[in-house]
């Protein structure tokens, strides 16, 4: 005999009987479309277009606080730019159209304007002249033997010597640290021509020593020994760094090639060097352009005015006579001969690297 499950029997036995499911009933604990769910994020009104527009919004407020934030940080030194360089150099060219002169120091405003007559009188300048001439063999002898001197002096503790190979390093390049005032002490001693070092080696073998600083033809010729020894150390820094970013696979696949010192030098070292050899050569050419501190300090531009340079030339003309305008010609003249040499190296030498 079957057991009876019906509802009768299920309600002799006290069970209940479950309620028949109505179509369309929310059923107790089932989630409803549409519905809220406790602790989910609710996705903004408007669908994803708004959420787009919502994050870009937020994105460009968080970059306009970083720009805020770095222009309030560059703040000071925009200021200290202002200041020191742009209008200096405004004022620079302004003052060059004018016959601003000591008078005008106090009464800026008051200045004539002259148009180009300051230019115009400094081709007609036979000092300016001369200190141009003068500041171009400075250049051209100048330039080459620093560039040398340099390269050789760090192929050399790149490569030659393995001792005291820090000591060498400094050793060079204290005099780049070393102030103008210390730097002509020591040439004075070197080049005097009565007890200076140069002398007493010449007074051993029976010689005299010239006055190189007191010969028109001397003067100038020290003033570059002085200074390529002052600025050696600085290319030396510039030709080491580029030495040791040459990869060691090249010269070791040149030296299986059967390549000797002097062809890797020349085929491999040289043309990869080339990038930073342009570079020094800019830089220094534009120092020597603008020499300026050792014939101030150690002739004065004599003699007579065979070590005058176009730097010394404006400064005397500017602090020691007052011809501001003037001055300021020559500084502009000197700024476009920089400017035309500069952009001519970069023309020439630039292919040689690519």
């Amino acid at each position: 005999m079957g057991t009876t499950t019906g509802p009768a029997a299920r309600a002799a036995k006290g069970q209940k009987t479950p309620a028949p499911a109505v179509p369309g009933a929310a059923v107790p604990g089932a989630a409803v479309p549409g519905a809220a769910v406790p602790g989910a994020a609710t996705p903004p009104a408007g669908g994803p277009a708004t959420a787009a527009r919502s994050g870009r919004g937020r994105g460009r407020a968080s970059l306009g606080t970083q720009n805020r934030a770095g222009w309030l940080f560059s703040t000071p030194f925009l200021a200290l730019f202002a200041v020191f360089m742009a209008f200096p150099i405004v004022a620079t060219l302004a003052m060059s159209f004018t016959d601003f002169g000591l008078r005008n120091v106090t009464r800026p405003f008051e200045a004539n304007f002259v148009g180009f007559e300051n230019y115009a009188k400094l081709f007609g300048d036979e000092k300016f002249l001369k200190s141009l001439f003068n500041t171009a063999y400075f250049v051209v002898i100048g330039v080459p033997l620093t560039l040398l001197l340099g390269l050789a002096v760090a192929v050399l503790l790149n490569n030659g010597i393995d001792r005291a190979r820090t000591f060498f390093r400094v050793g060079f390049y204290a005099p780049v640290v070393t102030t103008i005032v210390a730097v002509a002490v020591v040439w004075r001693f070197v080049l005097d021509p009565s007890d200076g070092l140069i002398a007493g080696l010449l007074s051993e073998v029976g010689l005299t020593s010239p006055d190189f600083l007191g010969s028109e033809k001397l003067a100038m010729p020290s003033m570059i020994v002085m200074a390529v020894w002052r600025n050696t150390g600085t290319v030396m820094v510039l030709i080491i760094a580029g030495l040791q970013a040459i990869p060691t696979e090249v010269r070791e696949a040149a030296r299986l090639d059967g390549a000797g010192g002097w062809r890797e030098f020349r085929h491999i070292t040289v043309p990869l060097l080339r990038p930073t050899l342009l570079y020094a050569t800019v830089i220094t050419t534009i120092g020597y352009l603008n020499v300026f501190e050792e014939p101030f300090v150690m002739t004065q531009g004599g003699p007579s005015d065979s070590t005058l340079t176009v730097s010394l030339h404006m400064y005397r003309e500017g602090f020691n006579f007052f011809h501001m305008g003037y001055a300021s010609a020559m500084a502009y003249v000197l700024f476009v001969v920089i400017m035309a040499v500069t952009v001519l190296q970069l023309r020439l030498l630039k292919d040689n690297t690519e």
